[in-house]
Parts: C-alpha cells; structure tokens; sequence
C-alpha cells in the first residue's frame, strides 16, 4: 500500500487550520493568518511522526495535550490564564462537534448493519474502525458545509453590523459617573410625552448599588409606578430625579417605564463626542444583550445633537 507523505500532510494542514479558524471564529478572536498557518503545520508534522515507529511514545495522551496546547498558543498568543483556558476548551469543543458531525453523516448513509459491520476489524485482540468515505458522503458533508457556512456568514455580518453601532456612554447623576457600552438603535424613538425628551434604555442592574433592596425585582415584574408610593429623600436620594415614561410594550397594552433625569449624559461614537443634559434614562429589568455586547440602546437622536 502506497501512502504519499504530502498528501497526508496537506489534508491535516487543512483540516487543522479549519479547525483552528472555526474556534478563532467562536471566540471572536481576530487570529493572523501567519499563526493560524505555524499551528497548523505543527498539527500536521506530528501527525507525520506515525511514520517513525521509535518515536510511538510522541503519541502518548500527555504528548497529545501538550501538543494540542502548543498549537492553540501558537495561534492566539497568551493574554492571561483565563483566556488561554477558554480558548483551549473552545478548540476541544469545535474538534468534538466536528468529529460528531463526520461520524453521524457517515452512519447516518449507511444501509443495514452489513455494512457497519464491514468496518470494524480485530485486530491483535483490539477493534478497529475503518471510515470509507463514498461519494454520497462528500456530498453531505459539502450540503451541510455549505449550511453552517451561510449561517456563520449571516451571524458574522449582523455582528458586524451591531459592532458598527456600538458607542461608550458615560451617565453622570451628582458625584457619580456610570460608564456603559451602548447601541445606538435608530428603531428607538421613545420620547417622553410631556417634554418630549428622548429616552436612552439602559440596565437597571447598573444601578444596582444606588436602588433599595427590592427595586430591581419590581422593575423586572413592570409595576414601577407602585415604587413611588409612600418614598421619601431618605428611602431614595434622587427621588427628584424620578420620572414615569408611558410606553407600548410589544403584545401588551400601555405600560410605565421608571426613568432617571441625569446631570449629564456623554456619548463617544466614531471619534466624536456628544453631550447633552436633556434626556432621561429609562431603566429596563433584564438583559438589554444576551452576550452582554451592551448595556444600554442609545437614542439616535443624542447623536446629532450638540459635539
């Protein structure tokens, strides 16, 4: 049997490499093309080691992990321990779904148990499994490539998509300042009725520090307006501060949000800097991101106003 060392490299090299891009990709690490390549090709040698029966102790569990850890180092660098530890345990993760995917479409063609049969092989007292993978396979596998890639593609834009309207906002009520990420989202346009003062949204749990013990829940649970019964200056230092905004929710009816009137409100965005005292934060019980991408949806209108 003929087995051609620079095919088997090549195939590892990429296989490898795939891998390596599908993690940085999960990660949302911007990886170089340089790295991703060195890390590739020590895959790819060590798996050329097999060749070399006095050196079978190279493929030991423990060499393996090392092995495995040199090459997610090559490819993304060290920051800290914690980063390191996630992008090893994202690398695990992409190669264990990866090898998931090839068995069960492999299996999944197969007719009758004839033919898993014809696979498994003793061996010295030991099964082995030999995988023959037929046109109809390769076939698959390139339907469901072409699957995930035009998801991760549609995933990757509406990220970029967000990241391009993403801004720093820093709040500012007397002495203190509340630094946030925020999303500037043009389909905002809550204004409050009397004033017309446009509403900026932000994380209530951002102020979770300034707000008595149950507040939090109350918001979550939407009945804000029984917050203002019976409060004084001593229960809520900023209780001059405090507005009730109508709103529609989505599938229900009017609704109340608690608001704050700030001294101060900064936006940086595309290098410049917006200020302006006449808005109110509107304060939302959950999470305004799943990721935690931000923490606030900016007005569109605080952008255009005043630099």
């Amino acid at each position: 049997m003929a087995v051609y060392v620079d095919v088997l490299f090549l195939r590892e090299l990429l296989v490898d490499g795939a891998i390596l891009l599908t993690t940085a990709w999960a990660r949302h690490i911007k990886a170089k093309p340089w790295r991703i390549l060195a890390a590739s090709a020590l895959g790819a040698c060590y798996v050329l080691l097999m060749f070399f029966p006095q050196l079978s102790f190279m493929f030991t569990l423990v060499v393996k992990l090392l092995i495995s850890f040199f090459m997610v180092w090559i490819a993304y660098g060290f920051s800290s321990v914690q980063h390191y530890i996630r992008n090893i345990a994202a690398f695990y993760a992409v190669n264990f779904v990866a090898a998931g995917a090839v068995l069960g479409i492999y299996y999944l063609f197969m007719q009758g148990s004839g033919e898993v049969w014809r696979t498994i092989a003793l061996v010295g007292g030991s099964m082995q499994v030999e995988l023959k993978m037929g046109l109809v396979y390769f076939f698959a596998a390139f339907c469901l490539g072409l699957y995930l890639y035009r998801a991760v593609l549609a995933q990757k834009r509406e990220r970029e998509l967000v990241h391009t309207h993403i801004a720093e906002v820093k709040v500012t009520i007397d002495e203190r300042v509340q630094a946030c990420t925020g999303l500037i989202d043009t389909g905002n346009q809550l204004y409050d009725p009397l004033t017309r003062t446009p509403v900026m949204i932000m994380e209530a749990a951002e102020w979770i520090d300034v707000f008595p013990d149950n507040w939090l829940s109350v918001i979550q649970s939407g009945d804000v307006d029984k917050l203002l019964a019976g409060m004084n200056a001593e229960t809520f230092p900023w209780q001059h501060r405090l507005r009730l905004v109508p709103y529609r929710g989505v599938n229900r009816g009017a609704q109340f949000m608690l608001a704050l009137k700030p001294d101060l409100v900064q936006i940086v965005y595309e290098g410049q800097v917006f200020e302006t005292h006449k808005v109110l934060i509107g304060l939302d019980g959950g999470k305004l991101a799943a990721d935690g991408a931000y923490q606030a949806i900016v007005h569109p209108s605080l952008v255009h106003t005043g630099s």
